[in-house]
């Protein structure tokens, strides 16, 4: 849990350094642009899902070389997907960028963010498959250190390029770039030190074909459910930065100090700004995140579940529902403006916990029958 809460620091870290050099275009720019990053990296990680699912698997079967697999061609697939979206940097910031409904000059900055940072494609999406395959195996104390490592690496990286050598945006992408780098060394230097005392891996096993298949089956499915997820934030923060920049910095500021808003939500909020307008905005919708972890820890228990039995479809097919209970919602209240957008969100979660909660019943009876007691 630890682990997972680290993962959106890199963006967090960026946007209280560049918070702090008093440039609300600046700010705009890292603020839209690492949530572009949160999402486009998201939508891949079935990377992560997929390998947590087939590792605890291979270890529960004593297939000892299928875990080793499962680790090499999940940094097969990250090192395609990374250079693929390398490789479309320039039609793919068009696009998201101008989805983004940002002002000139956040839509500028949040392009030389995105120029730079786009390179820590392939690391990051292979620290997906790392920390997967490490928590697949119960090491989530190994996974936890590399995710420390990240950030920590990610803060003094930022502090060095942005508040002592003054080197903006650029600098704050470039942090993110070598703190990617530096997580992945780590990640490999540990799977080598957990492996080599194994047999080598045969081609045979790698390549096998119906395991290939099975996990790109299930590897697709998760990416559709991700993708109808981050549909659904992506529209929020797309809603919400129409609404003007106060209000658009208002409740992303919100949305980052999501887990410690109870205690030190408003302190935090201070910290990330000097603005006094995207102070008080953001306090109006720091409630809204109080709530969401209510109806939210569903979603997320019943996600673990559900990734872990390799129900793929059923995720697929009950997230889509649940985007259509959210833009539903939304349309309805739209007259009630970010008030009505937020409570269309609260409705997101509540809808895929309860109807995977419905569905599990079910899926559990199809799964795992239990065989007939002898006479």
């Amino acid at each position: 849990m630890i682990a997972n809460l680290t993962t959106p620091l890199i963006g967090i870290v960026s946007t209280i350094a560049i918070g702090r050099l008093g440039d609300a275009t600046l700010l705009g720019g890292v603020a839209i642009a690492s949530m572009i990053f949160d999402c486009l990296f998201w939508l891949f990680a079935f990377l992560r899902m997929s390998t947590v699912a087939f590792t605890a698997q291979a270890l529960g079967a004593g297939e000892l070389q299928e875990i080793r697999a499962q680790l090499v061609r999940g940094l097969i697939i990250a090192a395609l997907i990374g250079a693929c979206l390398i490789a479309l940097q320039v039609p793919l910031a068009a696009i998201l960028l101008d989805a983004m409904g940002g002002s000139d000059g956040v839509t500028r900055a949040a392009r030389t963010y995105f120029a730079i940072r786009i390179w820590s494609a392939p690391l990051a999406l292979a620290n997906y498959v790392v920390l997967g395959w490490l928590i697949g195996q119960a090491r989530a104390t190994l996974a936890l250190g590399v995710q420390i490592a990240i950030n920590l690496i990610n803060m003094a990286a930022t502090i060095l390029l942005v508040l002592v050598l003054d080197a903006g945006i650029g600098g704050a992408a470039l942090a993110a770039v070598i703190a990617e780098a530096g997580g992945l060394s780590l990640g490999i230097l540990i799977a080598w030190r957990l492996t080599q005392a194994s047999a080598p891996l045969e081609r045979a096993a790698l390549f096998d074909r119906t395991k290939l298949l099975r996990m790109l089956a299930v590897n697709r499915d998760i990416m559709i459910r991700t993708a109808a997820l981050i549909t659904a934030f992506l529209f929020f923060t797309a809603q919400g930065a129409r609404s003007g920049d106060v209000i658009r910095w208002g409740f992303g500021i919100a949305l980052v100090v999501a887990a410690v808003f109870a205690l030190f939500g408003p302190a935090l909020i201070d910290a990330m700004t000097a603005s006094a307008d995207v102070r008080q905005h953001a306090r109006d919708y720091l409630w809204f995140v109080v709530l969401a972890p209510l109806p939210g820890v569903f979603a997320f228990a019943y996600d673990g579940i559900f990734i872990g039995a390799t129900w793929a479809r059923e995720m697929r097919n009950l997230m889509v529902l649940s985007l259509l209970i959210f833009l539903g919602t939304w349309f309805a209240l739209r007259s009630f403006g970010n008030t009505g957008l937020w409570v269309a969100m609260l409705m997101l979660y509540a809808a895929r916990g309860g109807l995977q909660a419905l569905r599990y019943p079910a899926m559990l009876r199809a799964s795992f029958r239990q065989a007939p007691l002898p006479a």
